[in-house]
Parts: C-alpha cells; sequence; structure tokens
C-alpha cells in the first residue's frame, strides 16, 4: 500500500504542522468520549511517521490503527469544545485520512 508523491508531500507538509505543535494541555490524561488521547495520539502519529519515513508504505496493522484512529478522532471531535483541542485532533484525523484513503470511514 503505497502512497502517491501527492500524497506523500501533502502528508509531510501537515505532518511538520502537526509535530510543531503542543500536544493541547486539556487532552493530557483525559479520555473524551472514552478515549485515551495520549494513546490515540501516539499510535497515529506513530504511524503517520512510520508512513512517511517507509516511503507511504505500511503493513496491514498499521493501516488498521489508522482506519481506528480516524473512528475514534471522529468520536472526540464531537464531545471536546476548546478550539487548540479540536484542530489538533482534527489535523491528526486529516493525516490518518490522507493515508488510509478510500479505506477511511466518512466524516461523522
Amino acid at each position: 500500500m503505497g502512497g502517491t508523491s501527492g500524497q506523500q508531500a501533502a502528508a509531510a507538509r501537515l505532518w511538520q504542522e502537526h509535530v510543531e505543535a503542543s500536544f493541547p494541555a486539556g487532552l493530557r490524561g483525559t479520555e473524551p468520549g472514552g478515549i485515551d488521547m495520549v494513546w490515540l495520539d501516539a499510535a497515529v502519529a506513530g504511524s503517520v511517521s512510520t508512513w512517511l519515513s517507509s516511503g507511504g508504505s505500511l503493513d496491514a496493522g498499521r493501516m488498521q490503527i489508522l482506519r481506528e484512529g480516524v473512528a475514534d478522532l471522529d468520536h472526540v471531535v464531537r464531545v471536546i469544545t476548546r478550539a487548540e483541542e479540536l484542530r489538533y485532533t482534527r489535523r491528526l484525523r486529516e493525516l490518518a485520512v490522507l493515508i488510509v484513503g478510500d479505506e477511511a470511514p466518512p466524516a461523522g
């Protein structure tokens, strides 16, 4: 499952923006909607980083992590209200969707 050069360039730009952003303090140690945000961030970010460093390729297990991450992020953005937290989680979701493409669940 390799990414296109355009897909990789878009993900690299968004990834740079993401790594320059601080994890929102309001999400540390919280579980909005029952989802551990620190774990979710680490799981999705780790898969994105691996995809970027491997030339746009991921194994099935990491693709599943991203698909599940998209669904969890969709749930989280419905329950958090602070703008900084929403920006952070939406960007993380956008990264995951760029990689999983058509396999991503529709935004809800």
